[in-house]
Order: structure tokens, then C-alpha cells, then sequence
């Protein structure tokens, strides 16, 4: 591979990765506009995505996405691998199941507005007045 071409491929993943950083920089967790609640720790949203709450109905992202893996990380300092072993041994053990899944922040967002008790995360600037945000994570 000529330099020229092997810079440009660095050049264009670097930038990659920079946007990458930039889309993720927040994360809005959103629950329903109707939804009495106003405001959340980054701990009772991990109880709830964990299963050990059932006080909402989580909706997540798509596994192996980079937002699934930006909030786990930065909620529950897990990698997608962790949380793969948890949920295995959650559902073997009869615990707990995982949060329904969805294709994207679009999907997220759209059952979270029609779901009365949903709460799912979503890339901060897809927020709009459809839902409430109860957490931003940096």
C-alpha cells in the first residue's frame, strides 16, 4: 500500500472515530411526557436496565451499537461483553430478563412516547418534544 493511500485511510478513520465521540458526547435517558417523573440517578436508571427495578419498562438499544455500548459503560462501567455474562446468568437463574431492544434512537424514542411507564436512552440531540429527560450522561 503506497503512504499516500495508507494517510488517507488513517486520516479517514481518525475522523471517523472523532465523530463517532462527538455524536455519543450525551446521552439523554427520556421517559414518557407523561410520566410523573422528573428527574433520576444514574444508579436507579442501572437498577432499572438491570432488571432489579421494575418500576419503569426499559427499552434499549440495539446490541453492539456504539450508544448501547457509550451507556453501559459510562451507567454501569460495563463492557458489552459484561453485560452479556450478566444477562446470561440473569435469564439462567430466572432473576431477570433484559430490557426490550430496538433498532435505533428513532425506535427507542417513538415507543417511549407511546409507552406511558417506558424509559430507554437515547443520543442527546435526537431529543425532541415527544419525551422528558430525566438523566444526561456525559
Amino acid at each position: 500500500m503506497k503512504k499516500s493511500t495508507l494517510r488517507a485511510v488513517i486520516a479517514t478513520t481518525a475522523l471517523g472515530l472523532l465523530t463517532l465521540g462527538t455524536a455519543l458526547a450525551e446521552i439523554a435517558v427520556i421517559v414518557n411526557t407523561g410520566n410523573a417523573t422528573s428527574s433520576m440517578s444514574a444508579d436507579d436508571v442501572k437498577g432499572i436496565f438491570f432488571g432489579k427495578s421494575i418500576a419503569l419498562s426499559p427499552v434499549d438499544q440495539a446490541e453492539g451499537s456504539a450508544i448501547r455500548n457509550a451507556f453501559y459503560s459510562k451507567v454501569a462501567g460495563k463492557d458489552a461483553t459484561q453485560m452479556k455474562a450478566y444477562w446470561t446468568t440473569m435469564i439462567f437463574s430466572g432473576k431477570a430478563v433484559p430490557p426490550e431492544g430496538a433498532t435505533d434512537s428513532a425506535a427507542v424514542k417513538a415507543w417511549v412516547a407511546k409507552t406511558p411507564n417506558g424509559i430507554g436512552y437515547i443520543d442527546g440531540g435526537a431529543v425532541d418534544g415527544s419525551v422528558k429527560v430525566i438523566l444526561k450522561v456525559n
